[in-house]
């Protein structure tokens, strides 16, 4: 009986999530609750500005982008704030924006209050989620150095972080569905209840304290990371992590509905999603043990071979959802190997400080690369004659992500892969 409850400590999120301080344990569920209020909304918003507002294809397309803008394109801003005046009252102002956009989307009749609406649940994140995550590098890098048998490594206090956001991702639209039965404001409403008690408890956890660069310019985390290549390096890399996720939203539509499987999307997303929370804490403890920061160009290659291994399927016409199914397998399996060991990097890379900073342009990157990679993807799909193509394509991106991180851990130290460790014990 100890045995097995040693086990299922060290592999549930649960019991990994308690050994993390308080602070740390509030950003991990907070994760959770960030998804579920934004997912409450976003499945819905573009069906309720058609159907509920009567909005042209070309308005909904707008207000998506601006969403999106807002969002990933000024992380870059947002992280830089936390670093000069602390990660707390940055994280604090964009709960309270969160909430303002909401129930503007709630109210809103017309393109003016749509548009406020969106571009602030937007900027929010903007503001809090590089301020959370660089909150938790920073505290789960102290823990780590600070040493000792017991106690998660900051890849897996990222892991557990992770695992509470695909919590998220399935439990939000599944309770917007519901609401959406009533009305959508009602479902923005909810959405901005759930970021009122994320803000309460935020408020009441998170310590006051002062700021890693308070006094400093606010331009001087942007010049330190300009001065990194070895980071500037990292994140072009990196970036074709997230364009290659987006495809879950673009070239996985199209082809569900070439072969006639649209209906299967939803259930897709809910195993990718089960994935996660049943694999990912297993798979860091293993990445942990055994390989390190070399995980990094093996789970590019995974994401590699999701593309490839579907362009091939779609080539032999295999019939019905199965390339799909296996893209969507293979890109979570990518996923959980790369995006702990990658956030742990961050810290490594910028010699733990100005992390807000850093962890702003790292998505900030990726938002660009979403935004250019996807608008040629797109333009592939449409070339119906070889649905193939635009899969073969994608795989080349990363795995040139793939040798780009092969080398970096091979040649920078602050990324080179340390000689795996005997398993620890919990005290």
């Amino acid at each position: 009986m100890t045995a097995l409850k040693a086990l299922l400590r060290r592999w549930s999120v649960l019991g990994r999530l308690a050994e993390l301080p308080a602070p740390m344990r509030l950003i991990v569920l907070g994760q959770l609750a960030f998804n579920t209020g934004f997912y409450l909304v976003l499945p819905f918003f573009a069906l309720h500005l058609t159907r509920d507002l009567g909005l042209g294809a070309t308005l909904v397309g707008l207000l998506l982008g601006l969403r999106t803008f807002s969002q990933q394109g000024l992380f870059f801003l947002g992280g830089a704030l936390a670093d000069r005046f602390g990660t707390r009252p940055v994280a604090l102002t964009g709960f309270v924006v969160r909430i303002a956009g909401f129930v503007l989307l709630a109210l809103a009749d017309g393109l003016p209050l749509l548009v406020a609406g969106t571009v602030a649940t937007g900027f929010a994140a903007a503001l809090f989620s590089p301020a959370v995550e660089s909150e938790l590098a920073r505290r789960a890098g102290e823990l780590e150095r600070a040493g000792g048998p017991a106690g998660p490594t900051r890849s897996e206090a990222f892991a557990m972080f992770g695992v509470a956001g695909e919590v998220g991702v399935v439990v939000g639209p599944v309770l917007g569905s519901v609401l959406l039965a009533v009305d959508f404001a009602v479902t923005s409403l909810a959405a901005a209840g759930v970021f009122v008690v994320v803000l309460v408890a935020f408020a009441r956890v998170m310590p006051r304290e002062p700021a890693a660069h308070a006094g400093e310019p606010l331009l001087g985390g942007w010049g330190r990371v300009l001065r990194n290549p070895a980071f500037l390096a990292f994140t072009a890399a990196y970036s074709t992590w997230l364009l290659s996720y987006n495809q879950l939203y673009l070239a996985l539509p199209v082809e569900l509905e070439r072969v006639g499987s649209a209906g299967v999307l939803g259930a897709l997303f809910v195993l990718s999603a089960v994935i996660v929370v049943l694999g990912q804490i297993p798979l860091a403890e293993l990445v942990r043990r055994r390989l390190g920061t070399r995980a990094l160009p093996l789970g590019f290659g995974v994401l590699a071979a999701s593309f490839l291994a579907t362009a091939v399927l779609i080539a032999l016409e295999v019939p019905g959802p199965v390339p799909a199914v296996v893209f969507v397998v293979l890109l979570t399996l990518g996923q959980m190997t790369v995006v702990p060991v990658a956030q742990d990097a961050v810290g490594r890379l910028a010699g733990e400080r100005r992390l807000g900073a850093h962890f702003g342009v790292l998505a900030s990157a990726g938002g660009l690369a979403v935004l250019g990679g996807s608008s040629l993807l797109g333009a592939l799909l449409d070339v119906d004659a070889r649905p193939a193509l635009p899969w073969a394509v994608t795989a080349l991106l990363p795995l040139a992500s793939a040798v780009v991180m092969g080398v970096l851990v091979r040649r920078v130290p602050a990324l080179r892969a340390p000689v795996p460790t005997p398993e620890r014990t919990s005290s």
